[in-house]
């Protein structure tokens, strides 16, 4: 063999090891996720959707930015530093957002509801609780006024940083990698869409839980709420025209998980003694904090963990009703080519899913030991 012929076999030998290393690098490469919630807590639906991701070990989580909704953001932070610290995961950074919605107020909420009667839950603007609904919260107070968690306070600090920095310096720092779950209101995504107008299209995908089509009231208080008002969801009408907004950008893939899957599921009293006996500090924390409501976030965050558990999807084309009037904050739907044509985006639009998968999913993932990085 000359001297030629072995140099070039010994190049091929070198370029197929580097391409299986390529290769195996790709097929371990965890998903790279940022969650962006209105983290009221301690646990339930909003907190129990980080711990769903946190538990997947294929997964990383680049951060948790938060926003005002259920409750306020400094609470909502509060709630989060101290979930990661009992849990031991204090390596994912919490970053503070936004404190109010774009345009809405609590005054322009009250006006509204004197033309069009009251709405049945608005989250930290909640002046009275439904008696309906038994919910564990504090006195009705301002955004500044972080009161004593049950679980305690937290001893580490959020980044020092603005959301939507944060999202905006991790989008371009993973081009195309990062999935953006946002779970709450949208007005952090909507202050980054505004403040880089890359930041969408050089994100991955967003999956959202949100918005409301025509979901059944199952038999439990909160699904009163949809009896009388099908189209209208509290994290699209805390913050309707950052909604509209982030609807309307240039994501490359969209997926919303309305209310109408999540109906007929519930985290049921036999689902948490099975948690509680895992006995890990997740697991423990999990219980002790669980209320069991359905699973709003929770099954947003499981339709992207495992997609196949989305039996139904449709293909639509998705807004928001910014009007004003009665029907301010609604989700707007058509056919896709449908639309006025104003900026309305295609979106898959999760209407079904296998309880039971989604329910073994979450008791796998919180009876697990805790995922470390």
């Amino acid at each position: 063999m000359s001297t030629f012929s072995r140099v070039k076999r010994v190049f091929a030998v070198a370029l197929c090891a580097v391409s299986a290393a390529s290769l195996g690098a790709a097929a371990t490469a965890k998903r790279k996720v940022i969650i962006d919630q209105d983290a009221f807590g301690p646990g339930g639906p909003n907190l129990q959707p980080i711990m769903l991701v946190l538990q997947s070990p294929d997964v990383e989580v680049l951060g948790i930015t938060v926003e005002s909704g259920d409750g306020w953001q400094k609470e909502n932070v509060a709630h989060t530093l101290r979930m990661l610290e009992m849990i031991g995961r204090t390596d994912v950074p919490v970053v503070p957002g936004a404190t109010y919605p774009l345009v809405n107020s609590q005054e322009a909420t009250k006006r509204w509801e004197a033309r069009y009667g009251k709405l049945f839950y608005k989250g930290a603007w909640t002046e009275e609780w439904a008696k309906e609904v038994q919910v564990r919260r504090p006195e009705p107070h301002g955004p500044d006024f972080v009161p004593v968690s049950p679980a305690g306070a937290p001893t580490n600090l959020p980044a020092n940083e603005t959301a939507a920095n944060f999202l905006v310096r991790k989008i371009r720092e993973f081009p195309g990698q990062v999935t953006i779950l946002a779970l709450g209101p949208m007005t952090n995504l909507a202050l980054a869409v505004r403040l880089d107008d890359g930041f969408a299209s050089r994100a991955k995908e967003l999956v959202f839980m949100g918005g409301s089509f025509s979901p059944h009231p199952a038999n439990n208080a909160f699904a009163l709420e949809y009896m009388f008002t099908p189209r209208l969801e509290f994290n699209v009408r805390w913050d309707p025209e950052a909604a509209k907004a982030v609807l309307h950008a240039p994501w490359s893939k969209i997926t919303q998980v309305p209310v109408d899957p999540s109906t007929k599921t519930q985290l049921t009293a036999e689902m948490i003694a099975k948690i509680a006996a895992a006995d890990t500090p997740l697991a423990r924390y999990v219980a002790k904090y669980a209320e069991s409501f359905p699973l709003w976030d929770e099954l947003a965050a499981a339709v992207w963990l495992e997609p196949a558990l989305a039996t139904r999807v449709e293909r639509l084309a998705v807004s928001v009703d910014t009007d004003g009037g009665a029907g301010y904050g609604n989700t707007l739907r058509w056919a896709p080519g449908k639309g006025p044509g104003v900026g309305e985006r295609e979106v898959a639009v999760v209407f079904d899913v296998d309880v039971a998968k989604v329910n073994a999913l979450v008791l796998d993932r919180f009876t697990r030991e805790v995922v470390k990085p």
